[in-house]
């Protein structure tokens, strides 16, 4: 008995590493395909890229757009998951969505953990004050003494910014809203962004004004993010960069969303 229960239980972990070994080795790209189903990840608060609208409710930004198209080309659905910076990597890794497409910057730490497509955007550092701020003109003055600095936390404008700041105190916010509270309520000087979210600063808020250092701080590429180790779903994701990019997919969505000043289309054959 004792053996007849042995190979019964040695059988049956055999089945189940061979099926775990299954459902490891299937590519995305496989399954999106058979389920009818892509999960695009997304940050809901990202002005002009995939910002949940707070006025209709509805998303828009150029990574809805071509998430939308993406999934055309493939034939499914597309089901947005809402994400953010900081849970980035562990969302991808979790398996909580296939591909995360809201303008991610390449960086070294998230090359690391995941994998990315051709660039599409590209984007410099910018900072945001107040237009009654007494002492913040220029970006000269950002980096003094006593100057607060704000960033998000998990933005590639945190480790720059550690970097770069010699005398001014920075400060990580877990959220936007908190980050431009801090210089809303003048416990700090300014936040540090990109293009993209301070056109949302000087679209909606009359207090805001725009700091820009004289040459780009810390230029970007931005791109589409997938977990490692699924090279074939990574090569179905840059084909379809690449073919937004040739048909002009891509520099539509830009126009539309008012981002062509940050367009990439360096790699256009």
């Amino acid at each position: 008995m004792k053996a007849i229960t042995l190979l019964f239980v040695l059988g049956f972990a055999a089945l189940s590493g061979t099926a775990h070994s299954q459902a490891v080795s299937e590519s995305h790209l496989d399954r999106v395909r058979r389920l009818s189903e892509v999960r695009v990840c997304i940050w809901p608060d990202y002005y002009s890229i995939s910002y949940r609208n707070t006025r209709t409710g509805n998303l828009e930004g150029i990574d809805i757009d071509l998430a939308k198209e993406f999934a055309k080309d493939l034939g499914v659905a597309v089901r947005f998951v809402d994400s953010s910076f900081k849970a980035l990597i562990e969302d991808l890794t979790a398996d909580k969505c296939d591909i995360s497409m809201h303008a991610v910057g390449i960086t070294p730490l998230r090359q690391e953990k995941l994998d990315f497509t051709r660039p599409h955007l590209r984007s410099g550092i910018l900072g945001v004050t107040t237009k009654a701020h007494p002492t913040l003109k220029s970006w000269a003055d950002v980096d003094q003494d006593g100057m607060v600095v704000v960033v998000a936390t998990g933005t590639f404008m945190e480790p720059v910014m550690k970097d770069y700041l010699k005398k001014a105190k920075l400060i990580s916010m877990d959220t936007p809203e908190a980050r431009e509270q801090e210089v809303m309520s003048g416990r700090a000087d300014v936040f540090m962004t990109d293009y993209p979210f301070s056109r949302k600063m000087l679209a909606r808020h009359d207090w805001a004004k725009l700091v820009e250092p004289p040459q780009q701080l810390a230029p970007t590429s931005y791109a589409y993010a997938v977990n490692k180790g699924d090279p074939k779903w990574l090569e179905a994701v840059d084909a379809f960069v690449a073919s937004a990019k040739k048909d002009g997919r891509l520099l539509k969505a830009a126009e539309a969303n008012g981002l062509s000043k940050i367009v990439n289309l360096d790699d256009v054959r």
